[in-house]
């Protein structure tokens, strides 16, 4: 090989995120300015960004969107506003009152361009009465800790909010809207990606009240009593939701394709696992493992290596108290599953350059990266036992840091194997 594992690996996960820039990937599916009053509005860790090119092609316009602090981005006309991911905070709070404002009172003339990508069910937060921010943000934090699929996850939200399952869409009638869309989620249901926001939903309380008790999620009483009054979530064939279209323009698959094209074009052979992989981290660093050693069992001196890619969103089911997130984790467990096999590398990320609470888009592991721990006095089997892969790799000097990356298709896992 030309390259290192490791530089190869960093460049395929540099490509997937580039395909997804909305700098890149809106313009294409954005009409031409609608005549008379157009508002834009939006929530996600790409909304800023769609913002900005949304405003290069049309120049400034009216309108809010919310994004993770330390995602903003320049804008002329549309206000952008920082708050917290993912446990909300006030300043999410105060803003999605002001964007519901904007949207009241609009007429069937005019025209709402919603902007909507992972990190809105956090970003746009309007906790159904009688819960309080604080009730909103221990039911996230709930969640978050309960190792539940999202899609699972966004069920109850939806049902404790005022603004998600087509309650956003619905403030905004009798106006046309827009929705452009950034995939985060196994599946690509619009429904799910910020927990559909202008999109109707079947599920119900019942449903809702399935996921508390299938992960032992504790609700505070507020929350309860909300669940309890019913709940906004608008069914899909709402009369509220007929001036609606949905569209996503960036996904996944997308981004897997292209990490793929780039690897083919190096004469390594891809194959592309799928892009909706949900479960527990460890569990799926497990499967991958072994699937990784049989290759590597077969492969010939002279054989070209093998590239295994998938997305989706792995979860973490806390036992500890250490600094981690589910693509470091699923890093960590996948070294431990490999235990030092030659010629296998790997790298985990989120596309967001955000893996669970911390800074830190993931990590990248090689055939050397647990015995290097232990020569240094790292204890992996205690760092995986105490979700602490963040605090793992740091000592090692192997974790990945993009900082911002203004996008968000989800998790990219890349395991390389080499003769």
């Amino acid at each position: 090989m030309t390259f290192t594992p490791e530089t190869l690996l960093r460049d395929l996960f540099d490509q997937a995120v580039a395909v997804a820039d909305p700098m890149r990937a809106l313009s294409t599916h954005l009409p031409a300015r609608p005549q008379g009053r157009v508002l834009v509005v939006g929530a996600g860790k790409a909304s800023a960004r769609m913002a900005e090119a949304v405003e290069a092609e049309w120049g400034p316009c009216e309108g809010l969107v919310i994004t993770r602090y330390g995602y903003a981005r320049p804008c002329r006309g549309i206000e952008i506003v920082e708050a917290a991911h993912p446990v909300p905070d006030q300043a999410g709070l105060a803003a999605t009152r002001r964007m519901l404002d904007l949207l009241a009172g609009l007429g069937p003339d005019d025209f709402v361009l919603a902007l909507i990508s992972g990190g809105a069910s956090s970003l746009l937060i309007a906790p159904a009465p009688p819960m309080t921010l604080a009730d909103k943000q221990a039911v996230n934090a709930a969640l978050l800790a309960s190792g539940a699929p999202i899609g699972r996850m966004n069920v109850l939200r939806k049902h404790l909010s005022g603004v998600k399952g087509g309650q956003l869409a619905a403030a905004a009638f009798p106006a046309r809207m827009l929705c452009l869309m950034i995939s985060d989620v196994p599946g690509d249901d619009p429904a799910f990606i910020g927990s559909g926001p202008t999109v109707g939903d079947p599920s119900s309380v019942d449903d809702a009240r399935a996921v508390i008790q299938r992960w032992n999620i504790t609700l505070p009483a507020a929350a309860q009593q909300a669940l309890a009054q019913g709940s906004g979530v608008l069914a899909p064939g709402d009369r509220r939701l007929s001036r609606v279209e949905n569209r996503i323009f960036a996904a996944p698959s997308q981004s897997l394709e292209a990490a793929a094209d780039r690897a083919r074009a190096l004469g390594i052979t891809v194959h592309i696992l799928g892009d909706a992989m949900e479960g527990e981290a460890r569990d799926l660093a497990a499967a991958q493992a072994e699937q990784a050693l049989g290759i590597r069992a077969r492969l010939k001196p002279d054989d070209p290596p093998v590239l295994l890619l998938s997305g989706g969103e792995v979860t973490v089911t806390r036992r500890g108290d250490g600094i981690g997130g589910p693509n470091a984790e699923f890093c960590l467990a996948l070294a431990l599953a490999l235990n030092g096999a030659p010629g296998v590398y790997a790298l985990a990320c989120d596309t967001d350059g955000v893996d669970g609470a911390a800074d830190v888009a993931g990590a990248v592991i090689g055939p050397d990266t647990v015995a290097k721990a232990r020569a240094i006095g790292l204890d992996p089997d205690l760092a995986l036992a105490d979700n602490d892969a963040h605090s793992f790799f740091a000592g090692l000097d192997a974790q990945v840091i993009t900082g911002p990356t203004l996008t968000n298709v989800n998790d990219f896992r890349a395991l390389l194997i080499c003769a």
